[in-house]
């Protein structure tokens, strides 16, 4: 087995782990990026999610390098030679006019930003990427990572990988239990966190359910309807008594409260539109007719899988394949059952779109991962740091690294159903989220960094995870050069001010205007 050594081994290319690896890049470290499917980019691009933002995103809120990154997806439709002038003319256009991202755009757009991002060093030899490559095993000693062990999906070939840094870039926080780093998982009791909202007692087992993604066209007069999914008339036959008696395929879903529901609809004749809520392409916007039809991404509430989980569990795989499965039923009872307009059922025009994908099936290559495993943190941080219910004005940290805003959001979790979706401020992200109670080496780059159950709800998204990992490979880079562990770095306040300064350099914003910003 060929050993390969690094100065930082990044394990998983989320989004958290591509900005890890780019960061400690730009730094001149000599970097490995391991990651399991065939793309790099996590929910932007291997999971299909589009951008979840805050409302000042436009203005402020991000990271210097992720306002690039949304201004490149705004120019690779701009210099689009069908893509509508008089659209692109607006400096806010929304690619995909999608209503819940205010860039909904394609998938491999991300991707091609992400490499154009990273080329100059791989080009350069100073990140090698390891794609379909999972890692499998850890050697630890004295509470460090040694080395961990990487195998090809393809060829079954193993390369034993050295460092100095060890960042996690899954989106489940795989090297966590390899490396026996402390973490959590689940919901945390009210008796550990003191939460307005934890449950009396934890539950491991607990978690936020995952979504198998999918890309849909409307081809109109076309028909494109699935073979049946072997599991169709179980999911259909499925009524959530603890969601209002809800269906679980039909239009309507739970509300935003224990007992209320919501209706949805294809086109917003009855209640939302949920074609144009993810919609990822807009054939209006282009010309020439070079664009035949619509295209949105089928992340709703009908196919959130929270019928188990799929790591921890022992039957962790079995639920692996049936969160695609549901997806797939969804998509059928959509083309076959699902209440049309005009009095008539299915619409067999719902096409998946495996080109947007990567895939053959038009599904995502990777389910969407709403909650991690989670560190034990020198910070954690509790609902009642940013719930809008327990703080008057904009809270603060003195060890932030950057800034993130989002509703405290739980869709349904796997075992006591629990959902809700609550008022919070634009809060900070602590430096002593990322570092382990333990662990001398290794750091969190994305949502497993140490948030409660709680509050890994508003800091999942798109633009936190960014700063993350962008975060990480700088701190990795800045704990080798002062030859310092992180824990030793923390407890020296001038050693994290001189870092925080370091990062405002590389543009990150590590506060909110207080006079431009509220409780959402």
């Amino acid at each position: 087995m060929e050993t390969k050594h690094y100065d930082i081994i990044v394990v998983g290319g989320s989004i958290g782990g591509v900005l890890a690896a780019f960061s400690s890049a730009k730094s001149n470290l000599k970097v490995a990026l391991i990651e399991e499917t065939r793309w790099i980019g996590g929910q932007l691009t291997n999971q299909a999610v589009p951008s979840d933002e805050h409302r000042w995103i436009e203005e402020f809120g991000c990271t210097a390098t992720y306002r690039r990154f949304r201004n490149r997806v705004r120019d690779y439709y701009r210099n689009h030679p069908h893509f509508n002038k008089e659209v692109a003319k607006n400096p806010y256009f929304n690619p995909g006019a999608g209503w819940v991202s205010r860039i909904a755009h394609e998938p491999l757009v991300s991707l091609k930003i992400f490499y154009e991002m990273l080329n100059p060093y791989l080009e350069s030899k100073q990140i090698e990427l390891f794609l379909e490559t999972k890692v499998i095993s850890a050697e630890t000693d004295n509470d460090m990572v040694k080395a961990v062990i990487g195998k090809n999906l393809k060829t079954k070939e193993k390369t034993r990988f050295t460092g100095t840094f060890f960042i996690d870039g899954t989106d489940i926080g795989s090297l966590l239990p390899l490396t026996n780093t402390e973490y959590v998982t689940g919901a945390e009791s009210k008796a550990e966190t003191n939460e307005p909202h934890a449950p009396l007692e934890a539950s491991k087992y607990d978690m936020q359910p995952v979504t198998w993604v999918a890309a849909i066209e409307f081809a109109k007069g076309e028909n494109h309807t699935i073979e049946k999914p072997p599991y169709y008339d179980y999911f259909n036959s499925v009524v959530m008594d603890f969601a209002a008696g809800v269906k679980k395929l039909s239009w309507e879903y739970p509300g935003l409260k224990r007992g209320q529901k919501e209706r949805g609809s294809l086109f917003g004749h009855e209640g939302i539109n949920l074609f144009t809520y993810r919609r990822i392409i807009n054939s209006a916007y282009f010309t020439d007719d070079y664009v035949k039809n619509d295209v949105t991404i089928l992340n709703w509430p009908q196919n959130d899988y929270h019928f188990g989980n799929i790591y921890e569990s022992p039957d962790a795989e079995h639920h692996y394949m049936m969160a695609k499965e549901l997806t797939k039923s969804v998509v059928y009872w959509l083309q076959t059952e699902a209440p049309r307009e005009n009095g008539l059922k299915g619409y067999p025009e719902i096409k998946l779109r495996g080109d947007v994908t990567g895939t053959e099936d038009g599904l995502a290559m990777a389910p969407y991962i709403r909650e991690s495993r989670r560190i034990k943190a020198l910070h954690t941080i509790y609902e009642q740091d940013i719930s809008a219910l327990t703080n008057d004005s904009l809270p603060h940290v003195w060890d932030t690294v950057g800034v993130g805003s989002y509703h405290i959001d739980m869709h349904m979790t796997t075992v006591s159903h629990t959902f809700f979706y609550d008022h919070s401020w634009p809060f900070e992200i602590p430096l002593g989220a990322l570092i382990p109670v333990r662990m001398k080496n290794l750091l969190p780059a994305c949502k497993n960094i140490g948030t409660t159950h709680i509050t890994n709800g508003c800091f999942r998204l798109h633009p936190v995870e960014w700063n993350i990992g962008e975060a990480a490979g700088y701190f990795a880079d800045y704990c080798m050069k002062l030859n310092k562990t992180p824990q030793e770095v923390y407890q020296d306040k001038s050693l994290v001010q001189k870092f925080q300064s370091m990062l405002e350099k590389n543009g990150f914003e590590l506060h909110w205007p207080k006079d431009k910003v509220h409780a959402i």
